[in-house]
C-alpha cells in the first residue's frame, strides 16, 4: 500500500528544527526584527526561545509562517 503524503508541510518538523533553521539562516538580531518577541531580541537562546513558543500560539504561528514563507522562497 502506498504511503500517504501529508498537505501540512509542517508534518513532522518539529518547533526547535524550525526555530533552529531560522537562526541559522537569520540570526537572532534579524529574527527578532522580523518577528518581534522579547525572547528573539533579549538574551536569546534556543531553550528560552522553546519554552515561550511552545506556550504561545500566536508567537509560535508567526515563527511557522516565516519558515514556510523561508522554504517556499528556497525553492
Amino acid at each position: 500500500m502506498a504511503e500517504q503524503q501529508h498537505a501540512d508541510p509542517l508534518h513532522g518538523v518539529t518547533l526547535k528544527v524550525i526555530l533552529s533553521a531560522l537562526v541559522e539562516r537569520y540570526g537572532w538580531e534579524e529574527l527578532g526584527q522580523r518577528i518581534t518577541i522579547k525572547c528573539f531580541t533579549t538574551d536569546p537562546s534556543i531553550n528560552s526561545s522553546l519554552k515561550f513558543l511552545r506556550k504561545t500560539p500566536w508567537a509560535r504561528e508567526k515563527v511557522e509562517a516565516l519558515y514556510l514563507q523561508t522554504l517556499r522562497r528556497d525553492s
